[in-house]
């Protein structure tokens, strides 16, 4: 049963967790004015606690009755109340990893945590987002911090650059969304995802309705592959992955993926779950070129930042073949797919940032060579991440290819798991390629690891669990199913 409820105390209940979130941002910003260098650690520690707090609210909110709010426009839902709890966790650890980085390369500063936290803001009012308004809201604020983080360090050219061509593209891409929006309401009359979803799912509709429908569905299809990085609008990841610090790299590329998953589920599943067979044709271009293209083309990097970018691409192409398959299943295991992703690209960067000091990103591949003889513990993590993402058993990252794969052959596409099980073959050298470096080559120095014990600790236990939850992810895959 859906409540339906106006601006009230219960409606303030529903809204904690952002309202929280939200004035926590203003107390950073004004405090960070007042704080001399030696206690700039403070932001840190109150960005941390901010965001635990957030998680703890919206962990409450799991289990309450669906609920819409602030004039049908913002929702709670058991989907909204469990991605909120993971961004919160993804979030988090990435702070961790990045505080050693910010303060390695004098980039510790309080804006950092007030963008990071002002993106948070932005997700959270994209995955609760009912209405298209609310959607694209939430989706600006993300854009916007992300555009401004990446061009923190301003005396690198590499970032600088990063940012401008994230902010070009990704303007146009929220233009082309924001037009397909246009095309929808324009038709349906409303703003809000049930009316819109009531409309397109009407027998009644002219030629002409549909194909104002139709053609708005491309749009929208358009501005969220550009989010999640999909073929062909993925020309900005890996260079916004090589040219941006490595700690804004490490958030980019996981926290916001859960977010532009649940775009995806708000607009297209829904709201527009009527014409499924229209956009999932759509994806599954978007999905093989995405599988083939990021698999073909990481092969060539000699740096791990770019070479993890075209791998993210791959990545995202099983994401959307989940949703080609038009099943609630599906739909569920794409999103198994996405945190079981972030789960892994945390450790991949979190290792990478691990390794840098002062003058030295270790972006290079060659850069990882004799790691087994000078850190065995974090190269033994390197080669549990490598061989996940690779989708070997028993990690978490073989049984997200499974799950996807399964819900594609007993939707009667064969052909497409076949091409995707080839790709993810061919897929296996590059990370091969790191593992080889690490066990079996050379370095011309020795790599040290002066990372904080806390890092050293919280990167032990996320590259654990991507073995422990491949050991167990029936209870997983079970929570990705009841979110549909």
């Amino acid at each position: 049963m859906i409540n339906t409820v106006q601006f009230d105390t219960a409606s303030l209940m529903v809204a904690l967790p952002e309202i929280f979130l939200l004035s926590a941002i203003v107390v950073v910003l004004l405090l960070d004015l007042f704080l001399t260098k030696p206690f700039k650690q403070v932001a840190y520690y109150l960005t941390q606690l901010s965001l635990l707090i957030t998680g703890i609210l919206s962990f409450n909110l799991i289990g309450q009755p669906e609920t819409i709010i602030f004039g049908y426009s913002f929702v709670l839902d058991d989907l909204a109340s469990v991605f909120k709890v993971f961004m919160m966790a993804a979030a988090m650890v990435a702070m961790v990893y990045s505080r050693h980085y910010l303060i390695q390369h004098s980039l510790f500063k309080g804006e950092y945590f007030v963008l990071v936290m002002l993106s948070i803001l932005g997700m959270m009012v994209m995955v609760s987002g009912y209405s298209l308004l609310t959607l694209y809201l939430g989706l600006e604020i993300l854009s916007l911090s992300l555009y401004t983080l990446i061009a923190i360090a301003r005396n690198r050219a590499g970032a600088i650059e990063a940012a401008l061509k994230y902010f070009v593209l990704g303007a146009i891409a929220s233009g082309l969304l924001l037009y397909g929006m246009s095309m929808v309401y324009g038709i349906s009359g409303s703003l809000n995802i049930a009316e819109i979803a009531t409309f397109a799912n009407s027998t009644v509709l002219a030629s002409r309705e549909i194909l104002v429908l139709n053609f708005g569905l491309v749009f929208l299809v358009i501005g969220i592959a550009f989010k999640l990085g999909a073929v062909p609008f993925h020309m900005w990841v890996p260079d916004v992955y090589q040219g941006s610090p490595t700690s804004v790299t490490l958030f980019i590329s996981t926290v916001p993926k859960i977010a532009a998953v649940a775009m995806l589920v708000r607009l297209l599943v829904d709201g527009l779950g009527s014409m499924q067979p229209y956009w999932s044709d759509l994806f599954m271009v978007l999905a093989i070129l995405s599988i083939a293209i990021g698999s073909i083309v990481a092969l060539m990097q000699t740096n791990i930042k770019r070479m993890l970018a075209y791998s993210t691409i791959s990545h995202v192409g099983y994401v959307l073949l989940g949703f080609v398959t038009g099943v609630i299943t599906g739909y569920s295991s794409a999103v198994f797919y996405i945190l079981a992703y972030v789960l892994m690209s945390l450790a991949a960067f979190g290792i990478i940032i691990l390794l840098n000091k002062k003058g030295f990103e270790a972006d290079l591949i060659s850069d990882y060579k004799g790691l087994s003889k000078h850190s065995p513990w974090f190269a033994l993590m390197m080669l549990m991440i490598m061989l996940s993402m690779a989708g070997v058993p028993p990690f978490i990252g073989f049984y997200a290819k499974l799950f996807v794969l399964q819900q594609v052959i007993s939707s009667g596409m064969i052909t497409v798991a076949i091409i995707a099980v080839v790709f993810a073959v061919i897929s296996a050298y590059y990370y091969l390629q790191i593992i080889k470096s690490m066990y079996f080559e050379e370095g011309d120095k020795e790599t040290t690891v002066n990372a904080p014990m806390d890092m050293k600790l919280v990167l032990s236990i996320n590259a654990v669990l991507i073995l422990v939850v491949g050991l167990f992810p029936d209870f997983w895959m079970k929570l990705a199913l009841s979110l549909f």
